[in-house]
């Protein structure tokens, strides 16, 4: 793909998710997360997003297994795509968010996909380190169940009918669904961050220019403390608050 090309896709990528987001506003939804309806819309456009790019990225090291011996260089046209396909869409969730959020709570978000887009951008201009993105999308696996959480919480249906008066219980689907994000977590974004972290250190003599590997490593260092406090969160939200309340009934 030429630059020109890529263009259209980043562009057209942020169109169609602005289109998902408006379609997504004319669907019911549930009840308890009508006084929200904005966020219970971003949050489901983020879902459509994380589940295609997840699955397009495990399909790139399927279709191209030698990007993962080159991370640098080696490229194609469906690598290529699924870059500025996610960046069209951390373009359209940046103004969704600053339409319809205060900085003061998007911030966290606005500055992770800022540091997400500069070094897409740089990828998909240079045609280099295509690979690399491509690793660090596989994230958005995680990201799939990361956003279900945050569905089921809106929607009200975090706790099991009936206990919401005595002592709140987590429903089965609830439960499930944290497991496989804390699981998940662990391995698309604790170890594939690491692995990128080490890879960086490994190759940082065959890193040109200078100021990628610069860019490359202030990301990490940055999502990585971002992912940090995130992993605190949920352990306290979905693990220590469940032990508290088992514990109230001994």
């Amino acid at each position: 793909m030429d630059l020109r090309s890529t263009l259209l896709v980043i562009g057209g990528s942020a169109c169609s998710f602005k289109l998902l987001n408006t379609i997504i506003r004319s669907l019911p939804t549930p009840e308890p997360a009508r006084q929200k309806a904005w966020r219970w819309r971003n949050i489901s456009t983020s879902l459509a997003h994380s589940s295609l790019t997840g699955a397009w990225a495990v399909l790139c090291f399927y279709l191209e297994p030698k990007m993962v011996e080159d991370l640098i260089s080696s490229h194609s046209i469906v690598s290529n795509s699924l870059v500025a396909v996610s960046s069209g869409y951390f373009i359209h969730d940046c103004l969704d968010l600053i339409l319809n959020q205060s900085f003061k709570r998007s911030w966290e978000v606005l500055l992770h996909h800022s540091v997400v887009l500069s070094c897409f951008s740089l990828a998909v201009t240079s045609r280099r380190y295509l690979g690399f993105a491509v690793v660090s999308l596989l994230v958005e696996i995680n990201s799939v169940f990361l956003h279900i959480r945050q569905l089921l919480l809106l929607s009200g249906k975090r706790n099991r009918p009936g206990t919401e008066i005595t002592t709140p219980r987590p429903s089965v689907t609830y439960r499930m669904t944290s497991w496989l994000n804390l699981g998940t977590f662990l391995v698309f974004r604790v170890f594939t961050l690491g692995w990128m972290s080490r890879w960086l250190a490994d190759h940082s003599d065959r890193i040109t220019p200078r100021y990628f590997l610069l860019m490359g490593t202030a990301g990490l260092g940055l999502l990585s403390i971002m992912n940090t406090g995130l992993l605190y969160r949920l352990i306290r939200a979905d693990i220590l608050s469940n032990a508290h309340n088992t514990s109230r009934d001994h």
